[in-house]
């Protein structure tokens, strides 16, 4: 009995490996189709015959490519306030008409477009996996038109339009994609590998304050805008060949739910994906606020320009620490508690060391670097909660990134302008002559006190954060008690 299994087996699997003879069959077939199946893969391709997850130089190649792609993506919109400086201290910017107020909406443009563009590009790329890599060539020919046309104009609303909304497309189409790869590389590994791609954002935060000022200082906007388009065009192109899926594209179309199909929409009736979304809006709409307006505060305190990019720099790097290390933990630790101490510590952060201790560049820096640890690390949390929602389905992964950005671009979005409002006027508790005591000299007297309700703010989101996230953790644990005794019913039968 044994040999006959054995036997049938090994014809099956020989029938399976061994392609079958040509059709005898009269029926034509269109060449345009015979060319169509001709250019896709097999689908019935041995497993083994594709790369391996998680190790290996497929996986590992594209895990650095897409690193250093959103490094650059990402570097020019979280830097503009390099240029903001400048622009406002030339003339040929600043005597424009609103001046001070449209030459801000830079960096805010390209950022917030970013964000929100998932659940418009997903779609697209998710329907037609092929064009995949053409979105990532057109994405790099916009972000270098971008930077190199706005070289040649001095009108602002034209700088908003190539530097804020074009090279936020293009960087948008170079995004998504590496995005919508992720979860065909990577598996067991996921989270520690969203960590490292996420943390390729907070490397060009971290560089280019350090080359743009000499740049900018000896060449002018213009000609720095030109180098920097050459040298976009000259680390993306040889990447991009290594951003590519692992599955062959005609397997993931097969296997994979249809863009409107009943699959990509069950992630709408999960009540813990919701919760997510809700923690997540309102760590958004703290987030964003001491990265606009930490060099504001350090001007405040007399610092140099030289401490106030160091100020900002800590708070890139603190990011980079804070995504790798986040992305490692949510392969290993409850997302929910994950979630929660993150919020809890940032919003404590903000209280005590922006709020109390930031009087002096020691402060300052402290709070760069921790805020920048736990506020810069969330987003590496978000896989610890996709992966029972999307399991190995690459495009329900991006779909739920997609909206998950979409909510922190929200805020993103409007935090600019609510915190603007908040430090128009001070409603500081201290008086004056308190504030000129150094016993009771406090970061939230800084500026005659025009910070403070902004400090409030920004805590007071990630503590409304923080309780979201406890919620969840509560309802996650009591979910888990609930099924434990039918978990060990099936294990005894078993």
């Amino acid at each position: 009995m044994n040999v006959a299994l054995d036997t049938t087996l090994e014809t099956i699997e020989l029938a399976i490996q061994t392609p079958l003879p040509p059709s005898s069959s009269t029926l034509s077939v269109p060449s345009s189709s015979r060319d169509h199946s001709s250019d896709a893969t097999p689908t019935n391709r041995n497993q083994s015959s594709l790369p391996p997850m998680d190790k290996g130089f497929h996986a590992w190649s594209f895990l650095i490519a897409a690193f250093v792609v959103q490094a650059v993506v990402w570097g020019f919109p979280t830097s503009s306030g390099i240029f903001l400086k400048v622009y406002l201290n030339d003339s040929t910017y600043a005597s424009q008409a609103n001046a001070a107020q449209l030459l801000p909406l830079i960096g805010p443009v390209g950022t917030g477009i970013i964000y929100c563009s998932g659940p418009f590009i997903n779609p697209v790329i998710t329907r037609y996996p092929r064009h995949k890599q053409t979105s990532l060539y057109i994405g790099a020919i916009l972000c270098f038109a971008s930077l190199f046309l706005a070289s040649y104009t001095t009108k602002i609303t034209l700088l908003i339009a190539l530097l804020g909304a074009l090279y936020a497309i293009g960087g948008s189409l170079l995004y998504f994609p590496c995005l919508s790869y992720l979860s065909e590389w990577f598996n067991a590994k996921r989270g520690f590998a969203s960590g490292a791609i996420f943390a390729g954002t907070a490397v060009g935060g971290v560089l280019l304050p350090l080359i743009l000022p000499p740049l900018l200082s000896a060449y002018g906007p213009p000609k720095t805008l030109r180098i920097l388009s050459i040298a976009t065009t000259a680390l993306l192109v040889p990447l991009l060949p290594f951003i590519k899926g692992r599955l062959p594209v005609s397997r993931n179309r097969a296997h994979a739910p249809a863009p409107r199909g009943q699959g990509n929409r069950k992630w709408l009736k999960s009540r813990s994906f919701w919760v997510l979304l809700i923690a997540n809006t309102f760590q958004g709409f703290g987030y964003f606020v001491p990265i606009v307006w930490l060099p504001t505060f350090a001007g405040e305190l007399h610092l140099n320009g030289t401490a106030s990019s160091i100020a900002l720099i800590l708070l890139n790097f603190g990011s980079l620490l804070g995504r790798l290390s986040m992305g490692y933990l949510s392969d290993k630790v409850n997302p929910w508690l994950l979630a929660f101490l993150t919020l809890i510590s940032t919003s404590v952060a903000t209280f005590i060391l922006w709020g109390v201790l930031s009087y002096n560049l020691v402060g300052l820096l402290s709070f760069g670097m921790v805020y920048g640890t736990f506020a810069g690390g969330w987003s590496s949390s978000w896989t610890g909660f996709m992966k029972p929602l999307a399991a190995n389905d690459p495009n329900l992964s991006t779909t739920l990134f997609g909206v998950l950005l979409f909510s922190r671009g929200m805020g993103n979005i409007f935090s600019t302008p609510i915190s603007s409002a908040l430090s128009g006027s001070s409603n500081s508790t201290s008086t004056p002559s308190s504030m000129n005591n150094l016993d009771d000299h406090l970061g939230f007297h800084v500026g005659g006190g025009k910070f403070e309700k902004m400090i409030l703010y920004v805590g007071g989101c990630f503590a409304g954060a923080a309780l979201i996230a406890l919620l969840g953790w509560s309802a996650d644990v009591m979910q888990r008690v609930r099924s434990e005794p039918e978990r060990r019913h099936v294990a005894r039968e078993q």
